[in-house]
């Protein structure tokens, strides 16, 4: 299992957009087969910082993840959304496994 870590430089007028763009994942990323884990934004500290994470079981599970994502009538009226309002300036994603935590890898 890894996971996706997603770190998303926002527009910090515009967080509430944010937080939209982010519940509208809620059904829409578990559907197309990935365990969200979450989507956080700004509470304190830097206002422009939010991130999104998700595990899935393999990069070539994820290249499928992507492609139903792209397909699925939600991901695209949320893509649609964000380009549209532009509050995402950047968005850069790493994979990690994990190596250690208070649950079993």
């Amino acid at each position: 299992m890894i996971t996706c870590f997603i770190r998303y430089q926002i527009d910090p007028a515009r967080p509430e957009a944010f937080a939209e763009y982010a519940r509208n994942w809620n059904a829409c990323i578990p559907r197309n087969g990935a365990d969200l884990i979450g989507y956080f934004g700004p509470h304190e500290g830097s206002a422009t910082t939010a991130y999104g994470l998700y595990n899935i079981p393999s990069l070539a599970e994820y290249e499928a993840y992507r492609a139903r994502l792209a397909n699925d009538p939600l991901g695209k009226e949320n893509f649609a959304f964000a380009r549209k309002e532009r509050f995402i300036q950047r968005e850069d994603r790493i994979f990690l496994k994990r190596i250690s935590g208070t649950q079993e890898p």
